[in-house]
């Protein structure tokens, strides 16, 4: 069955307005809204097109910056009119002074003898904590 190329280029007419609004206001269902696509039709071409999915991680990755940036720039404006929360956040993220402090305690392991049940759940439970990765040190006997 061939596809009418009026509804082709009107798709990808669709797709282009979409990835330029993404690149504008990164929230999929805003941009969906504002480019008169719905949400279904967005996430099947992101499935069905793989170009398309790489074009809109791309989009999307510009409206972050986008929003980042003139997220600063209103966080300058108010540092400029001398708004402390601003300032302090400013402060925050940008002045290792001022930034959160992070203590990180490193335990001595412990050499102590575990049963064969109790190093089972251990080893399970290593599995758990390292996202299924095994080969964790295997203990010498």
């Amino acid at each position: 069955m061939e596809t009418d190329p009026t509804i082709e280029e009107r798709t990808e007419k669709d797709k282009l307005a979409l990835l330029e609004t993404l690149k504008e206001m990164p929230i999929i269902q805003v941009a969906c809204k504002k480019a008169g696509v719905s949400r279904a039709t967005y996430y099947r071409w992101r499935k069905e097109d793989i170009n398309f999915l790489r074009q809109t991680e791309a989009s999307l990755a510009q409206g972050f910056e986008f929003i980042n940036d003139m997220s600063e720039s209103q966080i300058i404006q108010l540092i400029r009119e001398k708004k402390m929360p601003a300032i302090t956040t400013w402060l925050k993220h940008h002045h290792p002074i001022y930034g959160s402090k992070y203590k990180i305690d490193t335990v001595r392991p412990i050499d102590v003898d575990l049963n064969p049940r109790e190093e089972k759940l251990f080893r399970k439970a290593l599995t758990f904590s390292t996202g299924g990765i095994k080969n964790y040190g295997k203990r010498n006997k």
